[in-house]
């Protein structure tokens, strides 16, 4: 394995690649995501440790996703049991995963906890679904800060995160020799992953103009509301079908094994 050096231009290649990958197999990895999906629902609603059992199977389940789209790309059809893949190749790497997990709920926690200092965490009840915002909340500069501060704070343990369990899973890393090489990656492919963050915020704009477009030439501005939300969610498994060619053009092709 080594680390790669991307031009900037590949941003845009690993989006192309997502969402004609996702094309191939759409019922499977939609489904896929949405299982994802439930399964950190479910996880949340765990009395007492819910919210922290979530963002502690987040990158488990997110690595579960990235195994999927490596075979649909080699033109299989990846089946539910993929998303347990980061718990299936072996004890220690179960373990290491587990690790990661962990050491990601900290990680959130510790960012949103900060936040709270700012403003009494009203920011923080937003984001997590626990309050609904209004206008004078969002025009609040204390909730701006704890917003602006929460984003400058992610943003690197997102980065941090953002190859960590692919590392952990097909090379063997250990937690925090993962977290510091993907970070290492991210920061030096900077262009790379701007240019990916970017065609996708473009790719979101244009989804979100069109189908509000479409409600407002046929008259009805309800369907246009009816028809965002599923379109998100299809956008977001797509998404997430891209990470896997950020990690294959960063760090070379997985070797070969049965996931």
């Amino acid at each position: 394995m080594k680390l790669n050096i991307i031009a900037a231009r590949s941003g845009v290649s690993w989006v192309k690649q997502g969402i004609r990958t996702f094309f191939r197999q759409p019922l499977a990895l939609a489904g896929l995501f949405f299982m994802f999906m439930a399964v950190m629902t479910v996880a949340s609603q765990v009395p007492v440790i819910g919210f922290v059992l979530a963002m502690t199977l987040l990158p488990a389940a997110t690595l579960g996703l990235m195994v999927a789209t490596r075979q649909a790309s080699d033109g299989r059809f990846p089946m539910p049991l993929v998303l347990l893949a980061a718990f299936r190749a072996g004890r220690q790497q179960a373990r290491a995963m587990l690790v990661l997990g962990v050491l990601y709920a900290v990680g959130f926690l510790v960012t949103i906890g900060l936040s709270c200092l700012v403003d009494g965490g009203d920011f923080a009840r937003v984001y997590l679904g626990g309050a609904t915002p209004t206008r004078e909340m969002i025009l609040e500069p204390s909730f701006q800060g704890a917003m602006w501060l929460f984003i400058g704070l992610h943003l690197p343990l997102s980065l941090m995160f953002w190859h960590a369990p692919a590392l952990v899973h097909w090379h063997a890393f250990p937690p925090v020799k993962s977290l510091f090489f993907s970070l290492l990656a991210c920061s030096r492919n900077f262009w790379a992953y701007a240019v990916f963050a970017l065609v996708w915020l473009g790719v979101l704009t244009l989804v979100v103009a069109g189908v509000t477009t479409l409600g407002g030439l046929l008259g009805q501005p309800g369907l246009a509301a009816d028809l965002l939300f599923p379109a998100l969610l299809l956008l977001a498994s797509m998404f997430f079908t891209s990470l896997y060619f950020t990690f294959h053009d960063t760090f070379g092709a997985p070797p070969d094994t049965l996931s």
